[in-house]
């Protein structure tokens, strides 16, 4: 294990003592929101610093393992112990270095999760409730709780559009793949010859914003209220309580949330709010995104909205994750739609350590080369 490394996990097993002994401290519950943040850190640095205390131990039990070898009644039993604790060793180490790798400093924040009805027209509605509902389904499996903001509804049953908040923990982290186009292939309900279709439905992963990460001017904002409409509105046509917030209307930057979840008012604005934040704090992101492209000459493929990343084939049962390789990007599509997305997550996770790792790789070998020139 390489210095750096090491001088890291010193640093991740320092915080975490730092973390832990807050964590214990009673006067930390007067503040939900440090103790909420505290307790996240701690689920984060828990694996590492598990590994690098076994890591330890395995070092001292190795070093001891050696000093039998020179025992020639113990040489033959310290040698197995020895390969054993060796291999052990190269585990952990393996591992730790996937731990430290770069994480997503969204990852453990609540989303906004958006869906929208694109090629296809009603097929493409209703390949929207299809997704929302495998959203909901996977949320539920991950823990998570999914609550639909706002929905507009299409013929069929189907939805043009659908706004959703995904609560717990690690949510962003959970969805964060979701971002593009997904593309379906199936015979719509309402072909009477037997064709296949092609429709397409853009995802919006958007990590909740945070109390003072965007600073919304009262003035450029204008809220509307209305009374609620539709399944997202549970006082339909009986109180003012949905609620409209307009960012900079009648202007290039104009942006609407609407939010009709609940019967207050006060919540929905709440609400609202917090999703044009998450909005704007997206648009910063992605302009800013656009300047380092500029800047490297280069594109972000993953990062496109544009993009196609993943075609749902009805007909032979198959999902294809278009940013994986050779036969790990097919899944069985009835699990997936059921909500079984963990082994899709799960393989686009390993492809980015994987290449999290070659870059690292590949930096390490040439500061070598700098270091021998």
């Amino acid at each position: 294990m390489s210095a750096v490394v090491s001088h890291r996990l010193e640093e991740l097993a320092a915080e975490f003592g730092m973390v832990e002994r807050a964590l214990g401290d009673p006067a930390m519950l007067a503040d939900p929101r440090e103790y909420a943040r505290l307790t996240r850190r701690h689920r984060e640095l828990t694996p590492v610093v598990t590994l690098y205390r076994e890591h330890a131990g395995l070092g001292q039990d190795l070093a001891g393992a050696r000093e039998l070898l020179t025992d020639p009644d113990m040489r033959e039993l310290a040698q197995g112990e020895v390969e054993a604790l060796s291999a052990r060793l190269a585990e952990v180490e393996a591992e730790l270095e996937v731990l430290l790798l770069p994480t997503d400093p969204d990852d453990a924040k609540d989303v906004i999760l958006e869906l929208r009805a694109g090629a296809g027209g009603a097929e493409a509605a209703l390949f929207a409730v299809d997704l929302l509902r495998m959203y909901t389904r996977y949320a539920e499996g991950a823990g998570l709780k999914l609550n639909v903001l706002d929905a507009a509804e299409s013929d069929l049953g189907g939805a043009s559009k659908v706004v959703a908040e995904v609560t717990g923990d690690f949510a962003f982290r959970a969805l964060k793949w979701e971002r593009g186009v997904h593309r379906v292939q199936r015979v719509p309900a309402t072909e009477s010859q037997g064709r296949i279709h092609t429709s397409t439905v853009t995802v919006a992963v958007l990590p909740e914003a945070e109390q003072g990460e965007v600073q919304l001017d009262p003035a450029e904002v204008r809220i509307d209220v209305f009374r609620s409409q539709g399944a997202g509105g549970q006082g339909v046509n009986t109180t003012d309580s949905a609620v409209r917030a307009v960012y900079r209307p009648g202007t290039p930057d104009e942006i609407v949330v609407v939010c009709q979840d609940g019967r207050s008012q006060i919540k929905n604005r709440e609400k609202a709010l917090v999703v044009l934040a998450s909005r704007l704090a997206e648009r910063e992101r992605a302009a800013r995104e656009e300047r380092e492209r500029e800047t490297r000459a280069s594109q972000v493929g993953s990062g496109e909205r544009s993009e196609k990343i993943r075609t749902y084939n009805y007909p032979q049962n198959r999902v294809t994750d278009h940013r994986l390789e050779g036969e790990v990007k097919n899944f069985a599509l009835d699990s997936v739609m059921a909500g079984g997305l963990a082994p899709v997550v799960a393989a686009l996770s390993r492809d980015e350590r994987e290449r999290q790792l070659l870059e690292m790789q590949g930096e390490e070998g040439e500061r070598g080369s700098y270091g021998a020139a």
